[in-house]
């Protein structure tokens, strides 16, 4: 048979055209997101702190992480030591000890924080740091993955991604390493 007849046979047979069906909507009503959140967060290896007047961003940093001095802050009005863009090439980042960056959303049901290049200022620098922190506002936070996805835009975005706690492999023995490909330690902290 040749390969026209084989064509003409599969269109002679092809099924109506439908429409995809329906996305159900998975959110709960009723649910806590911040205290699921909280607990994925502290589940996936990470620490989580509450931002609040009396204790501002600034005090938590010097409070959790008093011996980091290089620090590389892409979060508007809290400097780092590290001139951010001054920065050319990944390589220059790699003495960096803690990062601080801004997260666009959070993902309640598996702790994840979504950044992008824009948030990060260069990419490399959430898996180069040593020390990951991540600020989220509290109404950035959303139920599910399904959600998330809905929020994402990529627009002229290079590069972004889901982040859940410290880096982390483990063997088939089940030796568990921390901070394998990435960041030692993820600390998210909500206001």
């Amino acid at each position: 048979m040749s390969r026209d007849k084989i064509l003409t046979a599969i269109r002679k047979n092809k099924p109506e055209a439908q429409a995809p069906p329906e996305l159900p909507d998975f959110r709960r009503a009723d649910v806590d997101l911040e205290k699921i959140f909280r607990e994925m967060v502290v589940a996936m290896g990470g620490k989580f702190l509450q931002l609040t007047e009396k204790q501002p961003i600034e005090t938590l940093i010097a409070e959790h992480f008093p011996n980091e001095i290089n620090i590389a802050s892409a979060m508007p009005g809290l400097p780092g030591s590290i001139n951010l863009t001054k920065i050319r090439y990944p390589a220059q980042l790699e003495g960096v000890g803690l990062a601080i960056l801004p997260a666009q959303f959070g993902v309640a049901e598996n702790g994840a924080v979504w950044l992008t290049e824009t948030d990060c200022g260069h990419r490399a620098l959430p898996f180069i740091a040593q020390h990951l922190v991540v600020v989220l506002k509290k109404e950035n936070l959303v139920q599910n993955m399904h959600e998330a996805y809905q929020r994402i835009r990529l627009d002229g975005m290079g590069f972004g991604a889901f982040i859940a706690g410290p880096s982390k492999t483990a063997d088939i023995e089940q030796s568990l390493v921390i901070g394998a490909q990435g960041a030692r330690s993820l600390t998210v902290m909500l206001y």
